[in-house]
């Protein structure tokens, strides 16, 4: 049985009547007020995810506002930062092991202060479930107070957190929030961590293969959503657009305390969908060994007593040898026959009902093959305007028909093509930005009222680091994966793929500001298919 359990942070309505928050913050309390250079202090830590510790102007640390009134020095000697900053995997199938990691050594500094304090010695970290019932999409109201109820600062209270808005107002934004929400758990119904099948998009649940990735690429369908898109929400940009919050970049989340709980979620729903035996995270030995056994960086973390900690994903693949749980780790029941019922959909929406019902009764299917084709792609890059911008992808005539081919024989032994939109090297400044994305769009309508273009929502947390062309980035920006299946499926039914090309229209959820930049090198659409 573990010795430690990590529990709602909404327990008792998600205020200070909630111990695990009031000892939290405490323990948050005592790790401020340690010096930059002490290994066990916040600022540390934080630059353990990622830090502009030297960097001048917003977002640099020297420029932050207060509170937390975050250092700039003491800096570490240059060989522990080398150690131990920067060190975050995102975009990289090594997204969930290491934050794993970084979760247990936070907790065990925090644990550590708050034992020293004459608080609980089993006190663990607690998650913050915005998927939750009633009001839990909203952060809990310990993390908006300025006072703990003793009348000292709330070191869990921070001035950068704007917002979806940006007015304050913390929340994110699903289904239960607002109508259409853009943050969902849809990634739990995938059934493979790295690569693709019938229900799990590219580059699956947990992310494509990689090395050491600090930033950039392609992220893994939970690293999209719900992570980014939490990230950038909770965040927000600030009135007047100029900065945005802590949240929403990794060189400054792990400053802000609510940045634990929201990964001790994501943690969580690891958890949870380990607990399906039908998924299995990789057996490969480059991700059980990590980036340190093909000669990259190695995952390491300071831990209580000044004892480093060097651990390798093969070593977070379950919460059972690490000593903790969680007290919900209940998974919704996996529906049945889910293949054959996102196929027995496509059929009806092709005109092939007949075959529709023999699937849903279980007829055996066979699916499309790995191999992805071009269909065709934008002719330049797109610059995202203020309220957004949309462009042309031209179709292949000769690839569109092998697509038409598969839509008009689909039958239920046989899947039809599945097709992917691709953003690549979306580039920018500013990384509070959550962009929806449109497949033929009326142009001059209102998006909301076609729902049924959507084809996803995609947040760019780590834009502008990912951005920059320096020693530790390529510049190369970030990229998304969006199936967009059901919709062509429909443009197929509707003779609308015989035109030679889409309209694929972005829509900032909010207005961008001007600094923002944001620019997507290329709009791709692709095939995967039996030919």
């Amino acid at each position: 049985m573990a010795t430690y359990t990590r529990s709602s942070a909404w327990n008792n309505g998600g205020t200070f009547a909630n111990t695990d928050l009031l000892w939290y913050a405490k323990g948050v309390g005592v790790m401020q007020g340690r010096a930059l250079d002490d290994l066990s202090s916040w600022w540390f830590f934080a630059a353990i995810h990622g830090e502009y510790v030297s960097t001048s102007g917003f977002p640099g640390w020297g420029g932050l506002p207060s509170p937390p009134p975050t250092p700039t020095a003491p800096e570490p000697s240059s060989g522990i930062e080398g150690e131990y900053w920067d060190q975050c995997q995102h975009q990289s199938w090594y997204f969930l092991p290491w934050h794993r990691g970084y979760l247990i050594a936070l907790e065990a500094q925090i644990r550590a202060a708050v034992i020293a304090l004459g608080g609980p010695s089993g006190w663990a970290l607690p998650y913050w479930n915005y998927f939750g019932s009633g009001d839990q999409y909203k952060i809990p109201p310990a993390f908006t107070q300025t006072t703990l109820p003793d009348g000292s600062p709330n070191p869990l209270f921070v001035a950068a957190r704007y917002g979806p808005n940006g007015d304050g107002s913390i929340f994110v934004p699903t289904s239960a929030a607002v109508s259409g929400g853009p943050v969902n758990d849809q990634c739990m119904s995938n059934d493979i961590y790295t690569g693709n099948d019938a229900v799990t998009p590219p580059p699956g649940f947990g992310g494509p293969s990689t090395g050491f990735s600090h930033s950039g690429s392609t992220s893994g369908n939970v690293e999209n959503n719900p992570h980014n898109l939490v990230h950038v929400f909770v965040g927000g940009t600030a009135p007047g657009g100029a900065t945005y919050g802590l949240m929403s970049d990794p060189g400054l989340a792990a400053l802000d305390p609510i940045f634990y709980l929201h990964h001790a979620n994501i943690d969580r729903m690891w958890a949870v969908w380990n607990s399906n035996p039908a998924n299995a995270n990789p057996a490969d030995p480059t991700w059980l060994n990590g980036p340190a056994s093909t000669g990259e960086r190695e995952f390491v973390m300071p831990m209580p007593q000044g004892v480093e900690w060097v651990y390798t994903p093969a070593e977070m693949t379950s919460l059972s040898p690490l000593n903790y749980t969680y007290d919900d780790l209940v998974a919704p029941a996996p529906p049945t026959n889910l293949t054959g019922t996102i196929l027995a959909a496509r059929l009806k929406t092709l005109g092939s009902s007949t075959a529709a019902i023999r699937v849903k009764e279980g007829v055996s299917v066979s699916n499309a093959s790995a191999r992805m084709e071009l269909v065709g792609a934008s002719e330049q890059p797109l610059r995202i305007e203020r309220l957004g911008a949309a462009t042309s992808v031209r179709l292949d005539p000769v690839v569109v028909s092998k697509v038409s081919e598969s839509l008009n024989t689909a039958a239920e032994t046989l899947a039809p093509d599945r097709i992917f939109l691709n953003l690549e090297n979306i580039r920018g400044a500013h990384d509070a930005v959550a962009l929806n994305v449109y497949v033929n769009l009326p142009e001059g309508s209102d998006p909301s009222d076609h729902p049924e273009l959507l084809a996803g929502s995609v947040g760019l947390f780590g834009m502008r680091r990912a951005s920059l062309a320096d020693g530790q980035h390529a510049g190369t920006g970030l990229s998304f994966t969006l199936e967009i299946t059901r919709i062509v499926d429909k443009l197929h039914a509707d003779q609308q793929l015989k035109t030679g090309s889409i309209r694929v229209t972005i829509v900032p959820y909010r207005e961008l500001p001007g600094q923002a930049q944001v620019t997507i090198g290329r709009v791709s659409m692709y095939r995967q298919g039996r030919q």
